[in-house]
């Protein structure tokens, strides 16, 4: 059977590689987790068309996340849950970028200024798209597929917190069950898996917040939850003076989050004068680490 990446019944029934809750690779700097990691054989993906990249394991089934999870009972709730990238390797020696498209009502903008000045600058981004956004902007969405500068992941499908308990954060409710969580990932997961031809390898929550049952889901799930260390734009809210004083902030081994769906912002500007003072100083930009 060849691969498409329209085969969501594959992508989503699959046999998957099972990390446990709190694993991963061992050179990210996460929160501890404190479980032990305990693999079942991978199974053997069919090839995929000439000049194709090969689609990642795929994940767990929604029943299976169901039976792991349901009755989990999570204790914490913020930014920066375990098992949540905020910060680079020590040893990365650079700052990342990562810039959140939304989505949704007010917030399918899309801030070309901002992708303009990562290109003329050369600057590496991971862009965490949501599904409403890359439906709203798909022919857009295909051009930063195809750009190796830009590296696609998820930011869910409706913009959700995750939580198990229905949490809610800046007056959006989060999701309410271990199912619900799988939907907030797994449905983008699909859209971004065929827009790119592989599986996104990041994954960040609506509002950036979630618990530490959600955040070991993520993970059985195959992918990284990723927080940030420094808040560039306030979620599109500071004027361009105070996006280069916070974005100036960041030094090697921070993520810096800004947002890419709101053009009227003062994010471009303020980037653009942050950018220039830091390369100055020496700092230099890296992705998110690709391993």
């Amino acid at each position: 059977m060849a691969w498409h990446p329209n085969r969501r019944s594959f992508l989503l029934t699959a046999a998957a590689a099972l990390v446990l809750p709190g694993s991963g690779p061992e050179h990210l700097q996460t929160r501890a987790a404190g479980t032990a990691e305990q693999a079942l054989p991978t199974p053997v993906l069919p090839e995929p068309p000439a000049g194709r990249p090969a689609p990642s394991v795929t994940a767990l089934s929604r029943a299976d996340v169901t039976k792991a999870f349901t009755g989990r009972t999570a204790k914490y709730w913020g930014l920066e849950a375990p098992g949540v990238l905020t910060r680079l390797p020590s040893a990365a020696g650079g700052v990342a970028l990562t810039a959140d498209f939304c989505g949704g009502p007010d917030g399918n903008g899309a801030d070309l200024a901002l992708l303009a000045l990562l290109r003329q600058q050369h600057v590496p981004a991971t862009l965490f798209l949501n599904s409403r956004w890359i439906a709203a902007n798909l022919a857009l969405a295909k051009d930063l597929a195809a750009d190796p500068l830009f590296e696609l992941a998820n930011h869910g499908t409706t913009h959700r917190p995750l939580s198990v308990a229905g949490k809610s954060a800046y007056g959006i409710t989060g999701t309410a069950n271990a199912g619900e969580v799988y939907d907030e990932v797994m449905a983008n997961d699909v859209r971004l898996t065929e827009l790119t031809g592989q599986r996104p390898r990041y994954f960040r929550p609506g509002t950036a917040h979630l618990d530490e049952v959600a955040a070991e889901i993520v993970r059985a799930l195959g992918v990284i939850p990723v927080g940030f260390s420094v808040n560039g734009d306030g979620g599109a809210t500071f004027p361009a003076a105070t996006v280069t004083h916070e974005v100036s902030r960041a030094h090697a081994g921070d993520i810096v989050i800004i947002h890419g769906n709101h053009p009227a912002g003062g994010t471009a500007a303020g980037l653009a004068r942050a950018l220039a003072s830091m390369k100055d100083r020496g700092e230099t930009f890296l992705p998110l680490p690709r391993s």
